[in-house]
């Protein structure tokens, strides 16, 4: 419910209770037992990853279905757009904190333990009793050569068109913001569009890169160090682009209906920031895991 002020922008929104977080609760943690298990060969069959995907999908439907009713009921005031904007700024601070935590994990592992292991700067040499012989080399499928033999993916192949594709994204999601401000709907949609396709497009090609990894390069998530630092940063992040372009697509569909004002739309800003987050990690991934 909310409570009436003289000035419209000064209403304070108070929502009523919701059932959603824990239904949403319930999908996620139903998800996460079912791809863990199949990760861990102990699965218990398709129907925790079934039921997650459905619960998840149904509630945020429902859910954001219903915040878009208040929005366009004219229930958010001045008070409602500082809660949303601290709160998307806070959720984008926890994800560059999971991808720092992702990108320390790498670092830890190629410039401290793989070193160590090779007996570098080592007084007691360690290493000869745990791993003899051991060459700190990057890229690493030691100590114990887990998975065999494999290939790396060359950065300035598939990597590099998807990092022109992010970034030309990034330009087109730009342009579709400046025509919103400016009243123009019909160049804001298609510049939307645009992003949807680029965004679709990456997630082809990392797809495609994915399946030659693992059919023909025998880089899989067994290959050691290297395998499983680079599919939990590259697969993390594919999963943040895939649920991007869902919102990008969500946004394209509510500004063709006419949703969101020049001067009241951030709904469309949330998104926005949470693309140009997206295409930043992408950027530090292209470095690090492909590049160097």
């Amino acid at each position: 419910m909310a409570t009436a002020a003289a000035n419209p922008k000064d209403r304070y929104f108070v929502p009523a209770p919701s059932v959603w977080p824990f239904v949403l609760t319930v999908g996620l943690v139903s998800l996460v037992v079912g791809v863990s298990s199949y990760l861990e060969s102990k699965s218990f069959g398709a129907a925790p990853t079934i039921a997650g995907i459905v619960i998840s999908i149904f509630m945020i439907y429902r859910w954001f279905a219903g915040v878009i009713h208040e929005s366009e009921s004219g229930m958010y005031g001045a008070q409602v757009d500082r809660t949303y904007r601290w709160s998307m700024a806070w959720f984008i601070f926890s994800e560059v904190m999971f991808f720092a935590a992702f990108f320390g994990a790498l670092y830890y592992a190629r410039d401290l333990s793989l070193p160590w292991l090779s007996g570098a700067g080592e007084k007691i040499e360690t290493n000869v009793q745990l791993w003899p012989g051991f060459e700190a080399v990057w890229p690493s499928n030691g100590p114990s050569n887990l998975g065999g033999a494999f290939e790396t993916i060359p950065a300035f192949d598939v990597p590099l068109i998807n990092t022109l594709l992010l970034l030309t994204s990034g330009v087109t999601l730009t342009f579709a913001h400046h025509a919103l401000k400016a009243s123009h709907r019909t160049s804001a949609v298609l510049w939307m569009w645009a992003t949807v396709a680029l965004g679709c497009a990456f997630l082809f090609f990392q797809v495609e890169e994915y399946m030659h990894a693992y059919g023909d390069l025998n880089l899989t998530l067994g290959s050691g160090i290297y395998g499983s630092t680079f599919f939990m940063l590259t697969g993390f992040h594919g999963m943040h682009v895939t649920l991007g372009t869902l919102m990008l697509f969500v946004i394209t569909l509510r500004l063709m209906k006419g949703h969101f004002k020049p001067e009241s739309h951030f709904g469309f800003e949330a998104v926005a920031w949470y693309w140009h987050f997206v295409d930043v990690v992408w950027i530090g991934l292209f470095i690090v895991v492909y590049w160097l």
